[in-house]
């Protein structure tokens, strides 16, 4: 299904406000979002060499960047890498073009995905909407940042763990509200 850069662009900040900021699922988000330095941008091709092209391009534009105009960047990626396993699959291709451009310990890259399923988990259990996005996403975080942000943040390794209780707490009607995307496919 095709859409259009607005469309996904507002479906992506509906998903960073009002899930991963408004749940509080990554605590280091709601200061990037509050200041404006996280970028959204979409990929709207259906070609995956076109979109490493366009990932290398994102990438260069943070490292070109300050990290007061661009923090982060999230490429949602709407007409390709439906399928989560290919999904997966494709980040042995970021992961050389992250070792082709000399930037391991400079950029990461986080993944989520409408289908997005822990290892060793149901498709149906509720830890995995901790990682469910709109559309097949890549953040591109720079890993200065990260580690600035987990110096400051007490025991960063309970935060998976407490994201999935997170989840297992809240009501279905409002599991059904805040992840209408993943029930009403447009």
């Amino acid at each position: 299904m095709n859409q259009t850069t607005n469309t996904v662009h507002q479906d992506v900040e509906y998903w960073l406000k009002n899930i991963v900021v408004g749940l509080g699922l990554c605590p280091f988000a709601s200061l990037p979002l509050k200041e404006n330095t996280i970028r959204i941008t979409a990929f709207l091709g259906t070609d995956t060499e076109e979109l490493l092209g366009f990932l290398e391009q994102e990438l260069t534009t943070i490292e070109k960047s300050d990290t007061s105009q661009i923090e982060t960047t999230l490429v949602a990626v709407p007409n390709c890498l439906h399928d989560f396993y290919e999904y997966n699959l494709y980040f042995d291709s970021i992961d050389r073009l992250i070792k082709i451009n000399q930037w391991e310990g400079v950029f990461q890259v986080a993944s989520f995905h409408p289908d997005y399923q822990f290892s060793g988990t149901e498709p149906s259990d509720r830890e995995n909407l901790t990682n469910r996005s709109p559309y097949p996403m890549f953040h591109l975080l720079r890993e200065d940042s990260l580690e600035a942000a987990l110096k400051h943040f007490p025991n960063p390794e309970d935060i998976p763990e407490r994201n999935i209780q997170c989840m297992e707490k809240l009501p279905e009607k409002q599991v059904n509200e805040l992840f209408y995307y993943l029930f009403n496919k447009r």
